[in-house]
């Protein structure tokens, strides 16, 4: 029998079994204590990030807006302090600034004109004709022999009585038209020949083949130049003068 203060030892060992499981809730208490300040601190903090994050895009506007200065250059100062001066107590005079000015352009020289040369001259057809070719004429294919056309032509000329003189002369003289050739052609007079007659069909009157029979060329040519000028020496001659006989 013990007194009231005191506890026996089986009814302590009776109590200490009893508190046991108490003392073991404890741990499991503050873990969940730990896990919901640590649960609210994330929250605390993932909030912090979101508000960090947008606050910069509410509270800035999209597009900067650049404070335009007023340009001042050096010069415009010096001009502006240029036009202003102040004389003791004077009051400050404005300077005005010429507003008409006086240009000088000098003139530019007008080169001088170019001289054109004088046309060469052309020549005369020697019918008075028209110096046109006639439409659709070309002259045909002749494979020219100036120097069996010219052997023909000494004959000729030694037959009208000429000597070697007038024959030189004659030689000269077609050389300078034709080149002695039967088939020379002038586009631009009609042309044609080694006397050059002017239409070359003038030449038919002497002979159907005269596009391609120098014998033929030469005999209309003899007659024109004596009729005309009565030798080679004098058609020569004129064709010295004037360029064409």
């Amino acid at each position: 029998m013990t007194s009231g203060n005191e506890i026996s030892p089986r009814r302590s060992g009776v109590q200490s079994r009893v508190a046991s499981p108490s003392r073991r809730a404890d741990p499991v208490r503050r873990w969940s204590r730990k896990r919901s300040v640590l649960a609210a601190f994330s929250v605390m903090a993932t909030a912090g990030f979101v508000a960090a994050s947008l606050v910069p895009l509410v509270s800035f506007p999209s597009e900067a807006q650049a404070t335009e200065l007023d340009p001042m250059s050096l010069y415009a100062t010096a001009v502006q302090d240029a036009q202003r001066y102040h004389a003791g107590d004077a009051p400050a005079v404005e300077l005005e600034r010429a507003s008409e000015y006086s240009v000088y352009v000098k003139p530019t020289p007008t080169p001088p004109p170019t001289p054109t040369p004088p046309p060469s001259p052309a020549k005369k057809p020697s019918s008075g004709s028209s110096s046109k070719s006639s439409s659709g004429w070309s002259p045909p294919f002749v494979t020219p022999n100036p120097g069996s056309a010219q052997a023909i032509a000494y004959d000729m000329v030694t037959a009208r009585g000429w000597g070697d003189s007038e024959f030189a002369c004659l030689v000269a003289l077609w050389k300078k038209e034709s080149g002695w050739r039967v088939n020379a052609y002038n586009a631009s007079s009609g042309s044609y020949g080694i006397a050059q007659a002017t239409p070359g069909r003038k030449m038919a009157s002497v002979g159907s083949d005269w596009e391609t029979n120098p014998a033929t060329q030469i005999t209309w040519g003899l007659g024109y130049i004596q009729g005309r000028y009565g030798t080679p020496c004098g058609a020569w001659g004129k064709s010295q003068r004037s360029g064409w006989y």
